[in-house]
């Protein structure tokens, strides 16, 4: 039985040149004008009496097979086939004759050689190893477009999340439950850094919750999600029972055997505040350091999650929303332009601010009374929200003024949200049920962090200027400065 060396199935990356070498097997191993041929050529050549000693030979610089026809008739014809299925391969008659070469070239990356032309055969080694390289090329393609579609449904779902629900449990459980898939391992912990004690706590595990599991802390710097959340480094344990730093007694109370395990820090604003845990390959083998590669990649996406849904649930603690809009205040709008300038600038993006006020609003407060007035700063609110994504924040900045924050937006695309703003402003009947049907304008202004700002203060002013600038020229406009 022939039994090709494990470097068959990796041969995928080789290229003409080099290292290469090109195996010459059968009657035409005996002929040195091929071999000559290819020498001359500078490929290093190596000579076979039949496939079978060939393919014990086969190893990661072996590049092609240059066959003699006849070769076909040996006992191990369909397994040298079946192992050799990525080789290029030239196949030599004796004549100009196709005679015999079906069994060959139903295979890829196979070609006729139908004579002993030098020229002929150098342009067919060529040739496939051209085509070779443009199968590896698709091949990587289509796995680099298999692994960015992957990534792109997880931010995808990582958004559902976020506008699904605000409770933190809920969203890390749909996120991790999605990096489980993704990597293919049995189960997850995601482990958060207690601000008061300063111990890792077990914020969500897969699996039944316990009172035990609840009661368990880790000290920074004990046991391996200890260690990653002191020293900040991601990990791979193959096998955990030969690391000192794994801690059994953690198996023992949540009931759960684990083998192999992957560890990477989650940061916030340069700091550590937990460690996700990915336990046990299900295919029985270790995590890869693709599994790990991937695991940072998205990691950044879980700390997003934990920050909006951490703020979430500590602004809920104070007055959130303004009492007549119901859009939020300024408290929360000065802790989100912080928070989205923090993320900006650690992904090299921008946040866009946009200040609106109503045009002439105190002839509606003097023509019709101050609860009108409030009435159509409560529709303005909805019109705003209306017209903007899920991800943006407004805030009613106080009397007649509106502030949006636009996270991820250019100065472009901010100027663009603002126009729009304002043709829906400008077009739409306010209070018409009530009778009163008033048409209102609005101005705008836009800033931007970092391309016309260096701070949250600064951003704030910059926007206001640039609204006030309307308001002291043609009012119902946007001006920005960027």
């Amino acid at each position: 039985m022939i039994r090709a060396r494990a470097a068959v199935a990796r041969n995928t990356k080789n290229a003409a040149g080099g290292m290469s070498k090109i195996f010459l097997i059968g009657s035409i191993a005996q002929q040195n004008h091929l071999e000559d041929i290819l020498g001359s050529n500078r490929y290093h050549v190596r000579k076979f009496d039949s496939i079978n000693k060939a393919a014990k030979d086969i190893d990661e610089n072996t590049t092609l097979f240059v066959i003699d026809k006849d070769q076909r008739k040996d006992k191990y014809f369909r397994e040298f086939i079946k192992i050799t299925k990525k080789f290029p391969k030239i196949i030599v008659a004796e004549s100009s004759s196709l005679r015999g070469m079906t069994p060959w070239l139903k295979e890829p990356l196979t070609f006729p050689l139908l004579s002993r032309d030098g020229n002929e055969l150098i342009y067919l080694v060529n040739r496939l190893f051209k085509e070779k390289q443009m199968s590896i090329d698709n091949i990587n393609l289509k796995e680099n477009l298999y692994n960015a579609q992957r990534e792109l449904n997880f931010f995808q779902e990582v958004s559902k999340a976020l506008t699904s629900s605000l409770e933190l449990k809920v969203v890390l459980t749909k996120i991790m439950k999605k990096l489980r898939d993704m990597v293919g391992a049995e189960g997850w912990s995601v482990l958060l850094v207690d601000n008061e004690t300063g111990e890792l706590i077990f914020e969500k595990t897969e699996g039944r919750k316990t009172k035990a599991r609840q009661q368990l802390r880790l000290k920074i710097g004990e046991g391996i999600a200890g260690w990653v959340a002191q020293e900040g480094i991601p990990i791979v344990i193959p096998d955990v029972s030969k690391d000192i730093r794994f801690l059994g007694k953690i198996d023992k109370t949540i009931r759960f055997k684990t083998k192999s395990l992957m560890c990477v820090p989650i940061r916030s604003q340069e700091q550590v505040i937990g460690v996700i845990e990915l336990v046990n390959k299900k295919t029985g083998e270790s995590f890869s350091k693709e599994d790990l590669d991937l695991l940072i990649r998205l990691v950044d996406q879980t700390a997003i999650a934990i920050e909006r849904t951490a703020l979430y649930q500590k602004m809920t603690e104070l007055a959130l929303t303004d009492d007549l809009t119901k859009l939020f205040n300024t408290r929360y709008l000065n802790r989100t332009i912080e928070v989205e300038i923090q993320r900006a600038s650690r992904y090299r993006t921008s946040v866009a601010l946009i200040f609106m006020d109503i045009d002439y609003f105190k002839t509606i407060n003097d023509g019709y009374g101050h609860l009108v007035g409030s009435r159509v700063l409560v529709e303005i609110g909805q019109l705003l929200l209306k017209n903007l994504r899920t991800v943006d924040i407004v805030a009613r900045y106080g009397g007649d003024e509106f502030v949006i924050v636009l996270p991820q937006t250019s100065p472009d695309a901010a100027v663009r949200i603002a126009e729009r703003m304002r043709k829906a402003v400008e077009h739409h009947i306010f209070l018409k049920k009530e009778g009163y049907s008033l048409k209102l304008t609005a101005s705008f202004g836009v800033a931007s962090y970092p391309e016309s700002s260096s701070s949250k203060d600064e951003l704030i002013r910059i926007a206001d200027e640039a609204m006030y600038h309307v308001k002291h020229q043609t009012r119902n406009a946007v001006y920005a400065i960027v």
